[in-house]
């Protein structure tokens, strides 16, 4: 299997601290692009805005090291959008049960039901790029773990085995890398918006000093967010979304 010219390499362990810091270290070390690392338990899992993943066992802890040039120019930017289609795409094929109650958050956390069920962290390394995809497959962790609803794959149907599920996301990958390259991020943009919550919902954008509400009006050709609020259209580059009428 291929993402452009590169080959995954996957390497499965049955324990590691954190699957992106194995990909850092190894990228640090001389790896090439390609790499792709599955961990069956992970005990210091990292998630966005320097949280910890909670892993509420058998889920899926995988990460990849890829050429952040792979698909043209403007990559980085782009590849939270990459990221989170190849999760969707993986997991819906994986339950197919899945697919209608699943949703992509702005940018790339997977939702089922309003809950999350999946998160993606994205480090740049130099010329490198280490995307960290987690989901919780047979079991959540609990709202006082987390402070917030979750939900598992496995209230969708039978989960296949967690390298079974890696495949399926990293093939996915493969695709949605070859479609930016040969056509742009406008179709990224397309089948983003129609795995992701609906325009009108009403969304807060949190972080740091900034707090907004609003409702989602879609995204820029850019892929920036725009959020439709009572003193006009704003756009939105970062920061944390929550649905409105949830804590997701």
């Amino acid at each position: 299997m291929n993402v452009g010219d590169v080959s995954w390499r996957l390497e499965c362990h049955d324990e590691l601290p954190s699957t992106s810091d194995y990909c850092l270290q190894k990228c640090r070390q001389g790896e090439s692009s390609g790499l792709a690392v599955l961990a069956l338990r992970q005990t210091r899992g990292r998630g966005s805005r320097g949280r910890q993943w909670q892993d509420a066992g058998q889920s899926l802890a995988l990460s990849v090291l890829l050429d952040a040039g792979l698909a043209g120019s403007d990559s980085l930017g782009g590849w939270p959008f990459v990221a989170s289609l190849a999760f969707f795409d993986g997991l819906a094929a994986s339950v197919p049960q899945a697919r209608a109650r699943l949703m992509i958050k702005w940018p790339n956390d997977i939702l089922l039901d309003g809950a999350k069920l999946g998160g993606i962290l994205i480090e740049r390394d130099g010329d490198h790029v280490v995307i960290g995809l987690g989901a919780n497959l047979l079991a959540a962790p609990g709202l006082a773990q987390i402070g917030r609803a979750a939900a598992s794959l496995s209230q969708c149907g039978d989960v296949p085995c967690v390298q079974n599920v890696a495949q399926a996301v990293l093939d996915r990958l493969s695709v949605w890398c070859r479609i930016w390259r040969e056509q742009g991020f406008a179709p990224l943009r397309g089948a983003w918006l129609e795995r992701a919550h609906p325009v009108g919902t009403p969304l807060v954008v949190a972080g740091g000093s900034t707090y907004e509400e609003g409702r989602f009006a879609g995204l820029e050709a850019d892929g920036r967010l725009m959020l439709d609020t009572d003193t006009g259209m704003k756009t939105v580059t970062t920061g944390e979304i929550l649905l409105a009428q949830g804590n997701a």
